[in-house]
């Protein structure tokens, strides 16, 4: 054992390829073959919410920005997906406008659902849009300085005020949102092969966003980022601008959150106000905070976590589970800042502290005996 840290030691590079290696076999391997249908299609649900809480740990965990409203861009990146298969959808069927708007007495296509049609501009949009907006609301708002709970209260209120718009909107699904979605670019929903083609293809997002956020903590501009959150002054006396640091952080949180969204409305087959609002945006925060923001791996496991806690735990107590994560939060942010990650550090320490480096008890070493003065050895002799 001893002699495979060393190596691991000796060359860095492998231990990163190693857990990336041994996610995979669990996701493409362990996981299909374990899970029933139901089970790994809520699997792939979680990892959007993963991908998602990816993005936050870098923009809060580095960056020390306390984004409440990733709701607003997994919603942006979720509708466009959705305006794109109810297109596709009326057109398989032949018909002007989507079912649901047939239904609500819409018989001419909005403006803006137009350019959705096409798969082309639907993924472009998808990749573009929610960055842009947030490198339009970033600069406004990290070039007036605007931080800490003021950035939070902000950015919440973004989420809040974008799902009361979309309740009133009839065009989008209004309250009840877009669903009955038949096909994703021409494979059938229906059919499970396709159900667990959108697992692997969520699977394969997560692990290709871990990487990306792999490589930016440990770049310069990770470091950068580190300082921005724990110095920005100091940072702006150096000659950097903070505020386009940030900027970057939120736009790639914000990218990452178009994207889990994408993939979450073929996968759950609905997309609503309620799953972009405040409640939403919290939810994604508590998986992050309880996983441990500040790690790699941290926010990602504890949003999959947390989805999984509610799935099961909502089943068998519907009406305690939302306070049971409630102080679940509060104990985890008031007495493990950290969160769970940061328990083995913690305990490592410990134990070495105790036991010594090697986990054994500290050997006990007896010294020399001091030579004979020189007199004595004359009166030996």
């Amino acid at each position: 054992m001893s002699t495979v840290l060393t190596r691991l030691k000796a060359h860095p590079s492998i231990l990163p390829l190693a857990g990336f290696a041994i996610a995979a076999v669990i996701l493409f391997g362990v996981a299909p073959a374990m899970l029933s249908d139901f089970r790994l299609n809520l699997l792939a649900k979680f990892l959007c919410f993963a991908i998602v809480a990816a993005g936050i740990g870098l923009a809060w965990g580095r960056g020390g920005m306390l984004t409440l409203g990733q709701g607003v861009f997994f919603g942006i990146g979720a509708y466009i997906m959705a305006m794109h298969m109810q297109l596709a959808d009326a057109a398989r069927l032949h018909n002007d406008v989507p079912e649901f708007m047939e239904i609500a007495g819409i018989s001419e296509l909005p403006v803006f659902w137009q350019p959705f049609s096409s798969a082309p501009v639907a993924i472009l949009a998808i990749l573009v849009l929610p960055a842009l907006v947030a490198a339009v609301l970033g600069y406004g708002v990290f070039k007036r300085r605007v931080k800490g709970a003021y950035f939070a209260i902000l950015s919440q209120a973004l989420a809040a005020a974008m799902a009361i718009w979309l309740t009133g909107q009839q065009s989008l699904g209004g309250f009840t949102g877009l669903s009955d979605f038949r096909a994703f670019f021409g494979f059938k929903l229906s059919d499970p092969a396709n159900r667990r083609m959108l697992f692997f293809i969520a699977a394969a997002a997560l692990l290709l966003v871990v990487a990306l956020i792999r490589q930016l903590m440990h770049s310069r501009y990770g470091e950068l980022l580190v300082a921005v959150r724990d110095q920005e002054e100091r940072v702006r006396f150096l000659g950097y601008d903070p505020a386009n640091i940030k900027i970057v952080a939120y736009v790639v949180a914000a990218f990452l959150a178009g994207i889990a969204g994408a993939l979450f409305t073929p996968i759950v087959g609905i997309i609503s106000p309620a799953d972009i609002g405040i409640v939403p945006s919290i939810a994604f925060l508590i998986g992050v905070a309880i996983g441990g923001r500040t790690t790699l791996l941290g926010p990602v496991l504890g949003a999959i976590g947390v989805a999984w806690a509610q799935t099961t735990l909502s089943e068998e107590f519907p009406s305690g589970w939302t306070y049971l994560q409630g102080v679940l939060f509060i104990v985890v942010v008031g007495f493990v800042p950290a969160g769970l990650a940061g328990l083995w550090p913690t305990l490592k320490a410990l134990w070495q502290s105790r036991f010594g480096p090697s986990g054994a008890e500290p050997e006990i070493r007896t010294e020399p005996a001091p030579a004979a003065p020189d007199d004595e050895k004359v009166a030996a002799r």
